[in-house]
């Protein structure tokens, strides 16, 4: 039988195999070099491990579907650097798994947000958004000002991330415990807003 396009086509499971192998080396190609990129692995200057605080603030700003809204990378276009800041880069986010880079912005990158307003700005913001920001369509998150860490389960997240990479020494576990007491929800999730970008300038 002629091997042909049209032979091809009209056998599914060949079509898928070869489909599969074809997506495979593309993808290989494209993705394996960049683990051996220092400028993908390595972090900047200054980068350390979230703190415990900021840690669990990163938990929840999963959690609660930020990442859904707003980005965390800013592109290499003018127009974004003009409105954000330097763009992103992957040795910001080699302690970050999985990273927020994201795509969807419903609102505004937060990239570059860290140090950007102050603390109380960011409670008041997170209580009801538009008491900041009046055409804002982001729902209150009234319950974090609320809602009590548990200090306790900061310590097995701090040891998970120790075994893929992220430099976690024991003294720095033993001691989390006691930077999340009597600290909310809220308290956690500020402190992570508040870190964001703050290791290259937010402007030009």
């Amino acid at each position: 039988m002629k091997f042909s396009h049209e032979w091809i086509e009209k056998n599914p499971w060949l079509l898928i195999a070869l489909v599969t192998l074809v997506v495979s080396v593309g993808g290989a190609v494209e993705i394996l070099p960049l683990f051996f990129q220092k400028s993908t692995t390595e972090p900047v200057a200054g980068l350390k491990p979230y703190s415990p605080l900021r840690l669990v603030g990163r938990d929840i700003y999963v959690r609660e579907g930020c990442y859904n809204c707003h980005s965390q990378m800013v592109r290499p276009l003018r127009a974004e650097t003009e409105r954000y800041g330097h763009y992103s880069v992957a040795g910001e986010f080699v302690y970050d798994h999985p990273f927020q880079w994201g795509s969807k912005r419903t609102g505004p990158d937060l990239a570059r947000v860290g140090g950007r307003y102050s603390d109380e700005w960011h409670r008041t913001h997170l209580n009801n958004p538009r008491d900041v920001v009046p055409e804002s369509n982001m729902p209150n998150y009234p319950w974090l000002a609320k809602t009590a860490l548990a200090p306790a389960e900061v310590q097995p997240k701090m040891r998970a991330l120790r075994r893929i990479g992220v430099p976690y020494t024991d003294a720095e576990i033993a001691a989390a415990p006691e930077e999340l007491k009597d600290k909310t929800e809220e308290d956690a999730l500020v402190a992570y807003l508040q870190g964001l970008g703050t290791l290259i300038k937010t402007r030009n």
